[in-house]
């Protein structure tokens, strides 16, 4: 009798638990960093729609845009990095960018975004 309750205890073992604490800490880790570059892209949306609504030509659509990323503390991207155009009547703005996240020795991520107005 003792021999089946042995048999049917299931569980990790602590090789294995050491295994997947690893794998969920490095996934953490990244993770942290990746979050950032995120909240900044939606920061880059809301300052490049503001720049679409409030600007009228190509120098006013920058200048909007330089003055929100100050407020927001855009870094990755700046009023000169973005592409303006009109579609109809409508001011269209327009951006593409990379970040680089170092990982570890020569090891590198590379996130690229884009977007654009509506």
């Amino acid at each position: 009798m003792a021999r089946q309750l042995k048999s049917a205890q299931r569980g990790i073992t602590f090789i294995g638990l050491l295994f997947i604490g690893g794998i969920l800490a490095v996934s953490g880790v990244i993770l942290a960093q990746i979050v950032p570059t995120a909240i900044e892209l939606q920061a880059i949306h809301k300052a490049a729609k503001k720049a679409a609504a409030e600007g009228g030509t190509v120098a006013d659509v920058r200048a909007v845009f330089d003055r929100a990323a100050a407020i927001d503390d855009i870094k990755s991207i700046s009023g000169k990095d973005l592409t303006v155009t009109k579609n109809g009547d409508k001011v269209v703005v327009s951006f593409a960018y990379e970040r680089e996240i170092h990982l570890t020795g020569p090891a590198w991520l590379t996130l690229k975004y884009e977007g654009q107005t509506k």
